[in-house]
């Protein structure tokens, strides 16, 4: 004798319909980009435009199959979403985008640093800031001294290796 238990139908994900949207949105715009390339395949037949219009079709492909199991329903339960530790770690990244040509990149990293290891739960700033700046720095100084490559600097570089 089987029991059969009633499980009640699993309703379609909107999270997966908008992230499908979003997939078919960078393929589209994959496959026109690739379209303006010259084709210059030779006798291979493959050129700058072939990768870009794989990819594009390979991501309308997921888009579709992410689409078909959202409208079913066959994703998993996610958890919650937790929006403080995301806002923490959006507003690190804004802090470095607007401090990075006025503060150097020492200082603009060390906030993202910060702000992301507040995001995963260190709560200490005073401690996170200071630790986040040095390990920027010696970062900065690999970069910029020994590989010669150009990093934003700011106040704190210049104090250390002033202009010559």
């Amino acid at each position: 004798m089987s029991v059969s238990r009633h499980e009640p139908p699993r309703r379609r994900d909107t999270a997966a319909l908008i992230v499908a949207a979003g997939l078919v949105v960078i393929g589209a715009v994959l496959l026109w980009d690739s379209s303006r390339l010259a084709d210059l395949g030779g006798y291979s037949g493959v050129g700058p435009a072939s990768v870009p219009r794989v990819v594009g079709v390979a991501l309308i492909g997921l888009a579709i199959w992410t689409a078909v199991e959202a409208m079913r329903g066959d994703f998993p339960l996610r958890a919650p979403q937790n929006i403080p530790p995301v806002l923490w770690i959006v507003a690190g990244l804004a802090a470095q985008l607007i401090l990075l040509n006025v503060a150097g990149f020492s200082i603009a990293t060390g906030l993202l640093f910060a702000f992301t290891a507040r995001a995963f739960g260190k709560r200490n700033l005073a401690m996170t800031i200071p630790i986040g700046i040095a390990v920027s720095f010696v970062v900065w100084t690999i970069f910029s001294q020994l590989l010669m490559l150009h990093l934003p600097a700011g106040p704190l570089e210049h104090l250390v290796f002033p202009r010559g």
